[in-house]
């Protein structure tokens, strides 16, 4: 029973670390990207705009699947900076792209155009699957 103990009391420090550093990296990479959004996502969606609130919920989908792979598959917490890091600018950049792809991308989600958001929603957590794939190959 010590020898768990021992493996917990070592391992449970490294755990914390980098779960919240992941968290942070997520945190922020959602903070920078309701910056770069012409459509102000909690405005919208406090006025009930679905559309905006799929849009926000499948970013932080597409913005936490890269970290998490990041997370499994890194053992050092500088690694997880770098790649998740990495991975953040990948999906901000996705979605300006998107944006490019979707002419009228904006106006269709302030008029809460559900069929919009889910595409962009899927645009979304294609690249992110992939960006997770390259993340943990």
């Amino acid at each position: 029973m010590s020898g768990i103990l021992d493996v917990l009391g070592s391992g449970l420090p490294v755990l914390v670390l980098q779960f919240a550093t992941t968290l942070a990296l997520l945190g922020i990479g959602a903070a920078i990207y309701m910056a770069l959004t012409p459509f102000h996502e909690r405005e919208l969606i406090a006025a009930g705009n679905t559309a905006a609130g799929i849009v926000l919920a499948g970013t932080l989908v597409a913005l936490a699947i890269p970290l998490a792979a990041t997370l499994a598959s890194s053992h050092v917490t500088l690694d997880i900076l770098i790649w998740g890091t990495v991975s953040l600018v990948i999906q901000l950049a996705t979605f300006r792209l998107a944006a490019l792809l979707v002419p009228g991308l904006r106006t269709m989600i302030e008029q809460g155009n559900c069929a919009a958001a889910c595409v962009l929603t899927g645009i979304q957590l294609a690249v992110a699957l992939l960006n997770a794939g390259a993340m943990s190959g």
